[in-house]
C-alpha cells in the first residue's frame, strides 16, 4: 500500500524542484579569492633553545625594521596582545616569552639557570635564528635587565629604546625592594618564604589595578592566565630563583649607564607614574645619560599598557618613524 505521506512529500519536492530549476541544476563551484594575509595578524611560533621551547608572538613583514618587546613580571608576550597588531602594520614584531613564563617550557629551578644573564643569551640567539640584526627594543620591569644585558653584548644592533616603567638607576629601587633585598643578601629559606606572598592572586590583581586611573576597567584575564602559570607546580621556585638573581642585574647598572652615554640610543620613556614597584623615581635618572630622551609620565599604574595603550603605540609609531631606518 502506497504511504499517503512519503506520496505527498515527493509530490512537494518534485514541484519545489521544477518551480526552482537552478537550485537543482546549479552544480556545485568554489569561490577562488585574492585577499592577502593581514600582516598585523599575530602567529605564534617556537624556538627550541639549549633544549628549552622559547615561545614567541610574530606580526608584519620580517623585511621591516624589528621591534623587540620584552615582556615583565608576572606575565608573559600576552601583555602586548593588543600593541603588536599597531605596530605590525609598519613594523616587524617579535614578543618571546621567556623560560618559566608564558607558553615556553618550565624546567625546574634546580635543573636549569633561572637567571637574566641566561635569559639575556638566549633572546639574542633567537633574534640571531630570526636573522634579526638590528631592533629596537620595548623594555617593561623584567624586560629592562635582560633588554640592557642584550645591548651591552651588542650595543650596536639597538636603535633605540622604549622604556616603561623598567629600571636602570638605584634610585628605583626604593621601599618595595626592601624584604627582595634582604633575600639578596641571605638567600635563607626564611627569606625566600617571605616573598611568596608576591606569587598569590591578590598580589597578581594589585600590580595590575593600583596606581590605575579606573581599576574596573583593567580586564581580569590578565590575573586569571597569570595566576594560573603562577600556580603550576614548582614555579614558585622559578620566581624566587628570578627574585634572587635580579640582585645582580644591580651591579650592571654603572655599565650600562656608562653604556647609554656612549653609545646614545634614541629613546622613548612612557612610564606608569603612580607605580609602586618602580616609581618614577627611577625614570628621571634616565635623563642624565641619554641625550635623545623623550620623556612622559603617566597617570597610571605598573602596567600601563592597560589604560595607556593608544596612547603609548601612538607616541612609539611616531617615535620609530622618526628614529628608525627602513
Amino acid at each position: 500500500m502506497t504511504n499517503p505521506i512519503k506520496s505527498a512529500l515527493c509530490a512537494s519536492f518534485l514541484a519545489l524542484t521544477l518551480a526552482s530549476p537552478n537550485i537543482a541544476a546549479s552544480p556545485a563551484f568554489a569561490v577562488e579569492t585574492n585577499a592577502m594575509i593581514d600582516v598585523t595578524q599575530t602567529s605564534f611560533h617556537s624556538e627550541i633553545i639549549d633544549g628549552i621551547r622559547i615561545a614567541y608572538r610574530e606580526a608584519g613583514d620580517p623585511a621591516k625594521p624589528t621591534i623587540l618587546l620584552l615582556h615583565g613580571f608576572p606575565t608573559s608576550s600576552h601583555m602586548f596582545r593588543n600593541l603588536i597588531p599597531e605596530l605590525a602594520a609598519n613594523y616587524h614584531v617579535i614578543a618571546p616569552d621567556y623560560p618559566g613564563f608564558g607558553a615556553s617550557d618550565m624546567p625546574l629551578a634546580e635543573e636549569f639557570d633561572y637567571s637574566f644573564a641566561k635569559v639575556a643569551e638566549m633572546m639574542i640567539t633567537l633574534l640571531d635564528r630570526k636573522d634579526v640584526n638590528n631592533y629596537a627594543v620595548y623594555l617593561m620591569d623584567y624586560g629592562a635587565p635582560v633588554g640592557f644585558r642584550m645591548f651591552a653584548q651588542h650595543p650596536e644592533r639597538v636603535s633605540g629604546f622604549i622604556i616603561q616603567n623598567g629600571n636602570a638607576y638605584e634610585e628605583g629601587l626604593r621601599e618595595f625592594w626592601d624584604p627582595i633585598k634582604a633575600y639578596w643578601a641571605e638567600p635563607s629559606t626564611e627569606n625566600g618564604d617571605a616573598l611568596r606572598g608576591f606569587l598569590g592572586m591578590e598580589a597578581t590583581k594589585w600590580q595590575f589595578t593600583h596606581g590605575t586611573q579606573n581599576p574596573d576597567a583593567i580586564s581580569p584575564d590578565n590575573f586569571w592566565h597569570v595566576q594560573y602559570l603562577l600556580d603550576r607546580p614548582g614555579n614558585q621556585e622559578v620566581q624566587l630563583a628570578m627574585f634572587l638573581d635580579y640582585g645582580t642585574n644591580v651591579a650592571e647598572y654603572p655599565k650600562w649607564q656608562a653604556l647609554f652615554r656612549e653609545y646614545q640610543p634614541p629613546t622613548l620613556l612612557m612610564w606608569g607614574k603612580n607605580d609602586h614597584i618602580f616609581p618614577a623615581d627611577g625614570a628621571h635618572p634616565y635623563k642624565r645619560d641619554l641625550n635623545n630622551i623623550e620623556f612622559h609620565l603617566l597617570d597610571t599604574g605598573h602596567f600601563a599598557l592597560e589604560e595607556f595603550g593608544i596612547n603609548i603605540a601612538a607616541g612609539m609609531i611616531e617615535f620609530l618613524d622618526q628614529n628608525t631606518t627602513p
